[in-house]
């Protein structure tokens, strides 16, 4: 990589694809390595983490804020989902990020989003999420798809709190035979462990100290497999508990780490997944995890 200065200052705000490309461009025939972070906004220190890392991949770092009508369903938040541009942009200006992407509906879909070329990656986003989502990861995989072909990265950076998104895109990244290199990050919790998400701003108060009950309880079925006792129980008592507290469990499943199939005797790299809602709030977590020879 080149040496480039990255004092404090806001990062340049690009509106339109013709803004990125030619600004990437550049940066590209100087010698540059670019990472790119997709956001829809609302940072964390989740996506900070993300940018982090990014920043230590590369020479520019890119992050787009877009909060994606395709992936939201008839009956989700799009409308309501949180927008807070100006905090953002002043988390964004800390010295970390040399452009911010931040495009109309309109610029990514001009015509009707709702009859757009879409991309579907369909051993992964039927199940899980899928299942309980439809059309939600074709909604990822397209609205990715094109983030990439505008900012035509060396490598993204994606979390792992969104596990079963980080490998869609991996997926999709080397069916199309992209060439761009695929970072993740652990995920980033609170102190008593719940999984940051833009989304637990929507908790009340109560709701809030409940909601570090999902991590509890897949920190308990890890420990539980790892020592030897029966996945299907656990996995059931752990759904029982979650139950009782007022969760609304949509599932708690044991999985593969590379691919989220059903482990099969012998598999050692493991990951338990959960999603319930809480009041009106719908959550996720997940945990990975090997298993000793």
């Amino acid at each position: 990589m080149s040496s480039v200065s990255h004092q404090e200052k806001s990062p340049l705000v690009a509106r339109t694809i013709d803004d990125v490309r030619q600004q990437v461009k550049l940066w590209k025939q100087a010698g540059e390595r670019v990472a790119f972070v997709p956001t829809m906004g609302n940072l964390h220190a989740g996506h900070l983490s993300l940018i982090e890392a990014a920043r230590k991949t590369a020479d520019r770092v890119v992050v787009s804020i877009f909060v994606n009508p395709m992936q939201f369903g008839e009956n989700e938040d799009f409308d309501d989902y949180p927008r807070t541009f100006d905090a953002d942009m002043h988390e964004l200006s800390k010295g970390k990020v040399d452009m911010v992407f931040v495009p109309t509906v309109v610029e990514m879909y001009p015509g009707e989003a709702s009859s757009a070329t879409v991309v579907d990656v369909p051993k992964l986003s039927g199940i899980l999420e899928g299942e309980h989502r439809p059309g939600f990861f074709i909604g990822v995989a397209t609205v990715v798809n094109k983030l990439f072909n505008i900012v035509q990265p060396d490598v993204a950076v994606f979390g792992e709190k969104d596990f079963q998104q980080l490998l869609v895109i991996i997926q999709m990244v080397s069916d199309l035979v992209m060439p761009i290199e695929i970072q993740s990050v652990a995920t980033m919790r609170e102190p008593d462990g719940l999984a940051m998400s833009s989304r637990n701003g929507y908790l009340d108060e109560d709701n809030r100290i409940l909601a570090a009950n999902i991590h509890r309880c897949l920190q308990h079925v890890v420990k539980a497999i790892v020592a030897g006792e029966n996945p299907n129980y656990e996995v059931g008592h752990a759904t029982q508990l979650l139950d009782d507290l007022g969760f609304l469990v949509d599932y708690i499943v044991v999985r593969r780490q590379r691919d989220l199939a059903v482990p099969k005797s012998g598999d050692k790299s493991l990951i338990v997944l959960a999603a319930a809602r809480l009041g009106s709030v719908r959550l996720i977590d997940n945990i990975p995890f090997e298993l000793e020879d």
